[in-house]
Parts: C-alpha cells; sequence; structure tokens
C-alpha cells in the first residue's frame, strides 16, 4: 500500500556561492564511501564526476574526503550531484529521514514535482516543508504517503500529528488508557481491536515501572526508576509503535 515510481529527478546546477538557507538533510558518510570504494573510484574521480557532469566546479577530492569523514556535509544540490555519480538515489546516501523535506529529496524529488502530484501550489507546499506544517486535506495527504512511500509512523511525523499523539499517550499511561481510545484514532488509522491491545500494553508496561520504583522505596534505587519512567514518557512515541508491532505479529 501507498507505492508509486516517483519521476526522475533533474540535477541541480547552483554556484558555490549560493548556499541553500536550510539544512541538508541527515548525511550517511559511511554510505557515501563504502559506494565509492565498491565502484573502485577514488574520490579526485567523484569530484571530477561532479564537477564535469553536474555543473559543481568547485568540488575537490579534499571535500569529498570531508563529507565522507563527516567533517562536512553536502548540500541538496551537492547530494543530488554525488548519487549521479555513484549511480545510487540520493536516499542511499542520507540517514533515516524525519522530516518533510528529508522524505522528499531521499526519494530524489524536486519541490514543483510533490506540489503537483499531491495538488498543492508551489508556494504553498514550500512553505509547509519549510516550517514543517503540513496542512493538506486528506486526499492530499494520502496523496503524499504514496509519492513519499511512508511508512505509518513517518506519516504520522511529517504531517505534524506527533506532538499531539505524544500528548494523548502520555495521558492515556498515565490515567486511564480506554478514555483515549477514540482520540487516538482520529489521529492514527488503526484497527480498532489493534489500537485497544496497543493502548492497554502501553499503560502495562508504563505501570509497571511506576510500581517497581514504589516498592523499591527511598533512595538511588527509586529516583534511578524514576528516571527511567521520565525517559518512558519522553520516549511514549517510539513505545507505542514498539507496541503497535508486537500486537501486529
Amino acid at each position: 500500500m501507498w507505492r508509486v515510481h516517483p519521476p526522475s529527478p533533474r540535477p541541480n546546477r547552483p554556484n558555490h556561492s549560493a548556499r541553500p538557507l536550510q539544512p541538508a538533510p541527515p548525511f550517511n558518510a559511511i554510505a557515501a564511501r563504502r559506494l565509492r570504494t565498491a565502484l573502485d573510484m577514488g574520490p579526485e574521480h567523484v569530484a571530477y564526476g561532479m564537477r564535469v557532469s553536474f555543473g559543481l566546479p568547485y568540488v575537490t577530492a579534499d571535500l569529498v574526503t570531508s563529507w565522507e569523514r563527516g567533517t562536512l556535509f553536502p548540500s541538496n544540490a551537492e547530494l543530488s550531484a554525488l548519487a549521479g555519480v555513484l549511480w545510487c538515489s540520493p536516499g542511499e546516501l542520507i540517514g533515516k529521514p524525519r522530516t518533510l523535506r528529508d522524505h522528499r529529496i531521499a526519494r530524489g524529488l524536486a519541490p514543483e514535482n510533490v506540489a503537483r502530484f499531491v495538488g498543492l501550489e508551489l508556494p504553498a507546499y514550500l512553505h509547509m516543508e519549510e516550517h514543517g506544517t503540513w496542512r493538506g486535506n486528506n486526499r492530499q495527504s494520502t496523496a503524499l504517503a504514496e509519492l513519499l512511500d511512508l511508512s505509518l509512523p513517518d506519516y504520522i511525523t511529517v504531517t505534524g500529528r506527533e506532538p499531539k499523539l505524544a500528548e494523548m499517550l502520555r495521558g492515556a499511561v498515565t490515567t486511564r488508557w480506554q478514555a483515549y481510545v477514540r482520540p487516538v484514532a482520529k489521529a492514527v488509522p488503526l484497527d480498532r481491536r489493534l489500537l485497544e491491545d496497543s493502548l492497554q500494553q502501553l499503560h502495562q508496561d508504563y505501570q509497571g515501572q511506576m510500581v517497581a520504583s514504589l516498592s523499591w522505596g527511598a533512595g538511588c534505587a527509586a529516583n534511578t526508576a524514576g528516571d527511567a519512567g521520565r525517559d518512558f514518557l519522553d520516549r511514549i512515541v517510539d513505545h507505542f509503535w514498539a507496541a503497535v508491532q508486537d500486537n501486529t505479529e
């Protein structure tokens, strides 16, 4: 479900002085080095390809080496060009995407491709991407998920529902989880029974930690348990998806 074949990306050709205002997506330096060595290319060969084929005259072997060592990170245009030279997709050169922009770049798509596919004006889409506030309707959200091949957790994150989901999940584990089934269901399109089982498990996991902290009594052990409880709440969304996975199997 939610799979399409995205359009082929077009290499960008900015000059070195025109750096993007937004930060580049997370770069996987180890993958870049591994892909280069698999092609039996040296940094100088990569730099040459980026200069000649992608119009980036400032790229040197030293710059490529800096990317692979993690001391510098390629810009969007540099990432696209590097992927072209290494015969891979941009997604193979970045870490786990988190933002809408990260997912778009991982798919090698230009903003206008995404805007056109989901049915948005380009300025409106760029505003959403820049500010991390997805405002698309249900049809546009579904189209976005299809184009970017988003998993359900990624879909929730990209469309800006994660903070509200985290708030509801904290309420579910600290009070009565049953009261949060309907609100969570509105944010997360899951089977009702699966959602109930996952919330119940999440509640039991958290309450189990709190009971353990009380049984230990005062002192360092109790403080450690309290820290564990706070860490659980801080990572409540991750725990929720793990519970969903457990109850799916």
